[in-house]
C-alpha cells in the first residue's frame, strides 16, 4: 500500500485507527480455548468486527512468539485472512527488529517476502546499515522507533547532544537521508502530547505510528492538535487493550467493535 493509497483509506473511511492485535491466550474469553486455534479464531472474530472501523492491524510479534510453533501459525493464519479478506487494511508487523546489515535482510526476508506484511516496525540503535536492507522492498512500510510512550523512554530518547539535540530528533534527522515520507513512518506515543510539535518540525509529512490512546491514556485530541497533517492526516492511531479486551463473554467480538466505532466517530469528527 502506498502513500496515496493509504490517505485515500483514511479520507473514505473517516478513520485512522489502527487496532493492536496483542492477543494473549490468557486473557481471550475462556470458551475460544475449546477451538483448534483460540488465539487466530479471537482475532478472527475481533477482525470481523472491527474492520469497518479502521484502516491498519497491527499484530504485536511477541505474543505469537510466545506461542512457539503455534503461534507462529496462529500468526501467518491472520496475515493470510487479513490479504484475502480485507486486502485494503494495512497490515503493520510489530517485531522491533534491526540488527547487522546481514541479520536485516534475514529479518526483512521473513517478514516481507514470506509473511507478506505491508510494514515492520523496526529499532534504528544499530544506524544505516540496520535500517536499510528492510528499504528495498517496494510498497512495503519502515516505520523507524522514535519516541515511544513508555515510561523509559526518558532514559535515552530526550538525552541532549552538547548542542541541545535531542535523540530521537537525531534519528528523526539522520533516518530522512535513508529513505523519505513515501516509504519511511516514526512511531510516536500518545503519552508524549505537545511534544507532536517538535517532531513535527523535523518531520512535516512523515506519518507517525501512535501508540498508547486507550488502556495507556494518551489523548487522541491532542495527538491531532499537534501532530495532524493537512489534507492528509499523516496519523495512524493505535488501539489495542481497550478495543479487544473490552470483554470478555461469548460477546467480545461486538462489544470491540462498539469500542471501535466509537473511536472511528471521534476520529471522522477531528478529520
Amino acid at each position: 500500500m502506498n502513500r496515496q493509497e493509504l490517505v485515500q483509506q483514511i479520507y473514505e473511511k473517516r478513520t485512522f485507527l489502527c487496532v493492536g492485535l496483542d492477543t494473549d491466550i490468557k486473557k481471550i474469553p475462556q470458551h475460544l480455548l475449546a477451538t483448534d486455534d483460540p488465539v487466530f479464531e479471537f482475532n478472527r472474530q475481533i477482525i470481523d468486527a472491527t474492520a469497518p472501523y479502521c484502516i491498519a492491524y497491527k499484530p504485536n510479534v511477541a505474543f505469537y512468539e510466545c506461542g512457539g510453533l503455534k503461534g507462529w501459525i496462529a500468526f501467518e493464519k491472520t496475515i493470510k485472512y487479513l490479504k484475502e479478506n480485507y486486502p485494503h487494511h494495512l497490515i503493520i508487523a510489530d517485531a522491533k527488529r534491526g540488527d547487522i546489515g546481514n541479520t536485516s535482510k534475514m529479518y526483512a526476508r521473513a517478514f516481507f517476502d514470506e509473511m507478506d506484511v505491508d510494514a515492520l516496525t523496526i529499532a534504528p540503535y544499530m544506524g544505516e546499515d540496520s535500517v536499510t536492507p528492510f528499504l528495498g522492498y517496494e510498497g512495503k512500510w519502515v516505520i523507524l522507533l522514535a519516541l515511544t510512550s513508555n515510561k523509559g523512554s526518558h532514559d535515552f530518547q530526550l538525552t541532549e547532544s552538547k548542542e541541545g539535540e535531542r535523540l530521537f530528533e537525531k534519528v528523526l534527522k539522520k533516518s530522512q537521508e535513508w529513505a523519505d515520507c513515501n516509504q519511511m513512518m516514526y512511531v510516536v506515543g500518545a503519552t508524549q502530547g505537545s511534544m507532536f510539535e517538535d517532531i513535527r518540525r523535523v518531520a512535516p509529512r512523515h506519518f507517525l505510528l501512535v501508540p498508547g490512546i486507550g488502556a495507556q491514556g494518551g489523548s487522541l485530541e491532542e495527538v491531532c492538535r499537534y501532530g495532524m497533517v493537512p489534507d492528509e492526516c499523516g496519523l495512524i492511531v493505535n488501539s489495542s487493550r481497550a478495543i479487544i479486551y473490552a470483554d470478555s463473554t461469548e460477546q467480545f467480538a461486538e462489544v470491540a467493535g462498539a469500542k471501535a466505532r466509537e473511536v472511528q466517530q471521534q476520529m471522522a469528527a477531528l478529520l
